[in-house]
């Protein structure tokens, strides 16, 4: 199994920036409906990274008229095109699943300071 991992490793050469739970990211994921592919942005909080090394998940979320979306990306997806770091986030925990019972302003990571 670690053989596997290894060539897993070695196959992988994307680079992505450094981003953490709480900071706001968009993401560009290619989008395919029927023959025809476009790229669409999807931007919200990072509230969980998951797994290492091939397998390695990050959950975004973001409140779209009303109603919280959250989706799971892969780190190595070939669907994954950018991921761009719009905000850094201020946050003292690993995951940010208590965000999903708060509403307003309650619901918001605070911005980190330099």
């Amino acid at each position: 199994m670690d053989a596997l991992k290894t060539i897993a490793q070695d196959s992988l050469k994307k680079e992505l920036p450094e981003f953490e739970i709480g900071d706001t990211v968009r993401v560009d994921v290619n989008i395919r409906e029927g023959d025809r592919e476009r790229i669409q942005a999807f931007e919200g909080t990072v509230i969980a990274r998951k797994g290492s090394g091939v397998s390695e998940t990050f959950t975004v979320r973001r409140v779209s008229y009303g109603v919280g979306v959250e989706r799971v990306f892969p780190i190595h997806s070939p669907n994954v095109k950018n991921v761009k770091v719009v905000r850094r986030g201020n946050i003292r925990r690993a995951k940010l699943y208590y965000i999903r019972n708060r509403v307003g302003k309650s619901a918001k990571v605070k911005e980190q300071l330099h």
